[in-house]
């Protein structure tokens, strides 16, 4: 019998922050509801997800912890998971932290930046996040501004005329550079910048950083930009050619080669949750939807990463519209594969899968490739407990209950 309790899964969650870094995923924040409330999710708290062997683990952590929030753009350069802004039960947050994800001890210690030169974005959540020549290059999101700080670049959307605050959506661009610890605003060069928004999803190929859909108002959308990161200049809505992604926010946007983007999931128009898949090349310029993935299991605000091989690792999120129905948080791992596996991958997990008939010749193997088998058993191990007990609980969730008559 599989042992449970080293097979833990980080807890359900959305609006978290996740990275991938080596061999490991990273997972930190975000919130869940328990009896209609919304709780925040430890922030002294770090999930960690071996690649290789499948295996959760939670670390403490120790610093500047931030607050517990939601909505807060994670992002990683050169092994530092830096995450800004988000809303807790204060409100909305500009405040910038990092912490070492590569540390030789397994500590894992915030920081808060306080020493920095010029003016961080005003605060905001749902917000995304360009990294490029170890600058972090932030777009748009949702928070609020007051009456001197009002420019073209906000949507207004409430405003508390006592306090001088309005709450809106954003299409600024503000950049952090982490070797000087400098926020500045470029000077945008031309073309027709996207509308303020937030919800939307990012991605970097090449210098050119690109978004796609987004909430403003009550209109979701499915336009595509970029905006290039050396000479600060906006595409436009990029035309593109045969059928599009339905509009759509809450979803992700994730680079899987030196010209695609991977578009997953998200909240329709009409409020349904999304568990299409797409792909946009950018040398065609046209999308094309995977067909032979799996369509059972929608998912917005989420996280997808980039895997080792090129497969798109997505944590998290609801299964449910969270506007309406907030329940449905996820805390499964779902891997979409893009490309095939490297022969040796392929080999590993054959060898993982048929672990009982190999049982007599797995142990005469070469030292450094028996460590590789077994991880690869104990990941074949795990995900198959883990599909077990999912296949449980929904059996149990969709059991019809009889209430007996009096």
């Amino acid at each position: 019998m599989a042992d449970s309790q080293a097979f833990c899964v980080a807890e359900e969650r959305s609006g978290h922050c996740a990275v991938v870094d080596g061999h490991f995923l990273y997972v930190w924040g975000g919130y869940v509801s328990i009896e209609d409330n919304e709780v925040y999710l430890p922030s002294d708290e770090l999930w960690t997800y071996d690649i290789d062997s499948g295996l959760w683990k939670m670390h403490l952590m120790e610093g500047e912890l931030p607050t517990s929030m939601s909505g807060s753009c994670g992002a990683c350069i050169n092994g530092r998971l830096y995450v800004f802004g988000g809303y807790d039960d204060k409100g909305y947050s500009n405040r910038l932290y990092f912490v070492n994800l590569r540390t030789r001890d397994g500590t894992y210690v915030w920081e808060k930046v306080t020493k920095f030169d010029g003016q961080p974005p005003t605060p905001r959540d749902k917000l995304s996040c360009w990294v490029f020549k170890d600058r972090l290059i932030y777009f748009g999101g949702y928070g609020y501004r007051r009456h001197s700080e009002l420019q073209d670049c906000f949507d207004v959307h409430d405003a508390s005329w006592e306090e001088q605050i309005f709450w809106g959506w954003h299409n600024d661009v503000h950049v952090f550079d982490t070797k000087t610890r400098t926020w500045s605003q470029p000077e945008i060069q031309g073309g027709v910048p996207p509308q303020p928004r937030a919800a939307h999803s990012c991605a970097v190929l090449g210098n050119k950083g690109y978004i796609f859909g987004g909430r403003v108002l009550q209109t979701r959308m499915n336009d595509l930009h970029y905006l290039n990161l050396d000479t600060w200049t906006w595409s436009g809505r990029i035309s593109v050619n045969g059928e599009s992604p339905k509009p759509r926010s809450w979803h992700t946007l994730t680079a899987i080669a030196d010209d695609k983007l991977f578009l997953f999931g998200g909240l329709s128009a009409d409020n349904v949750p999304l568990s299409d898949c797409w792909i946009h090349n950018i040398t065609t310029n046209c999308w094309k939807q995977l067909r032979h993935l799996p369509y059972t299991r929608p998912r917005l605000w989420h996280t997808a990463c980039l895997g080792k091989e090129n497969e798109i690792m997505v944590f998290g999120g609801s299964k449910d519209n969270l506007l309406f129905l907030d329940t449905g948080h996820c805390n499964d791992l779902l891997i979409f594969q893009t490309q095939p596996y490297s022969l040796l991958r392929s080999c590993l997990d054959c060898i993982g899968k048929n672990a009982i008939i190999l049982k007599s010749q797995i142990s005469l193997l070469p030292p450094k490739l028996l460590q590789q088998v077994l991880k690869k058993i104990t990941f074949w191990t795990a995900a198959n407990y883990r599909k077990e007990q999912r296949i449980l609980k929904e059996e149990t969730e969709n059991k019809p209950h009889w209430v007996s008559g009096h």
